[in-house]
């Protein structure tokens, strides 16, 4: 459990220190949503895929 815990606030904490960048290269808000829609599928496919590979 406290491997679930952890891996969450890693990634987290890497969401964080990227979020400022990938907001500051697409300052149109129409591009930053589709681009932060497309990047949260990705993460996400990837959490699944984490999930079921276990």
């Amino acid at each position: 459990m406290g491997e679930n815990i952890l891996s969450v606030i890693y990634l987290l904490l890497v969401i964080a220190l990227v979020f400022p960048g990938f907001y500051y290269a697409n300052k149109n808000k129409k591009v930053f949503l589709k681009n932060l829609i497309i990047w949260l599928g990705i993460i996400g496919i990837v959490i699944i895929f984490a999930n079921f590979l276990r």
